[in-house]
């Protein structure tokens, strides 16, 4: 007779497991019946695509002609002989520690402070905070950051007597990347935010009132022991969130100070990617391009899921 290790004591066979899933699918068919259609459009418009990338990032494609396998050619080409790729690197690495890791403290304390109000100014200022993320307001950011004297801050400098001629925010090389990323910054507060704001919602109360029982008496107490242990997925997922928003800020830019920007100021990776695959039509080289963004991104969140994975459950 066969012998059984102690460790397997209790482990559930592959075969028990599989009658286990589809027990599980049958009992919430009409679950699964609902989310159907959104899986299909996301598999066949988000899955098979970036799946597709790692073997188009290797071949010669204009999607015109049959692609031609090139090997590591496109991965040489970029580190070796393309500069802008470089550039768009260290553009893209700045504006990610700028706009990744504020936009998430700026989401939790908003969420925070918005959580202590009046359940109708709760949902007021979660309204109010949120649609810079939906709306398109670079409209608004080009007459703030306008290089005439009637451009907001240039105007509002001008009468404090702190310049004497209008600042060319936009197309000024010294400028463009800081002004990109303050208006990230602002259109940053997404899906993330949200998370985090229904995470503070769904926050037990008793055990704010075993915490006060323990000792826990301020509300930075609370915020240490009760709050951040407590919402471990919506902290991780609005981590990921932000770390997607920081490395494909590209929008922004594109819409503030064109196309390509003054001396690649704001060329990221994102920017460098469209440029090869919808302006030159050359997808295998710009698919290389979004592989190592994905790698880039990946390796953020393999930390960012280390450092939080205790408050994880």
């Amino acid at each position: 007779m066969a012998r059984i290790a102690v460790e397997d004591i209790g482990k559930r066979t592959k075969k028990e497991k599989r009658i286990m899933i589809w027990r599980s699918v049958k009992k919430n068919k009409t679950c699964y019946a609902m989310l159907a259609p959104f899986m299909i459009f996301f598999i066949l418009f988000t899955v098979i695509p970036v799946v597709m990338s790692l073997p188009v990032s290797f071949t010669d494609f204009n999607m015109a002609q049959t692609p031609k396998f090139v090997g590591l050619s496109n991965y040489t080409s970029l580190f070796l002989s393309d500069k802008i790729f470089m550039r768009s690197i260290r553009v893209t690495i700045i504006f990610a520690l700028f706009t990744g890791p504020v936009s998430y403290v700026m989401c939790f304390l908003l969420a925070w402070l918005i959580n202590e109000l009046h359940p109708k100014l709760k949902t007021i200022f979660t309204l109010i905070f949120y649609i810079p993320s939906i709306a398109n307001i670079y409209t608004v950011w080009q007459l703030i950051f306008s290089g005439d004297m009637n451009g907001y801050v240039n105007s509002f400098l001008i009468n404090l007597g702190l310049i004497n001629a209008p600042i060319q925010w936009l197309t000024d090389a010294k400028y463009i990347l800081g002004v990109c990323i303050v208006v990230q910054l602002w259109i940053s507060l997404g899906a993330g935010f949200l998370a985090l704001r229904a995470g503070f919602q769904n926050i037990d109360r008793s055990m704010y009132e075993v915490g006060a029982i323990e000792g826990i008496s301020t509300r930075w107490q609370e915020l240490i022991y009760i709050v951040i242990p407590s919402m471990g997925p919506q902290l991780m997922f609005a981590a990921v969130m932000q770390i997607v928003s920081s490395f494909t800020a590209g929008t922004a830019a594109q819409n503030l100070v064109g196309f390509p920007s003054t001396d690649y100021k704001a060329h990221t990776l994102m920017t460098h990617a469209y440029d090869y695959g919808w302006v030159r039509y050359e997808m295998g080289y710009a698919s290389a391009i979004c592989m190592i963004l994905f790698v880039l991104m990946f390796l953020c969140s393999k930390l960012i899921n280390r450092v939080l994975s205790k408050y994880i459950d």
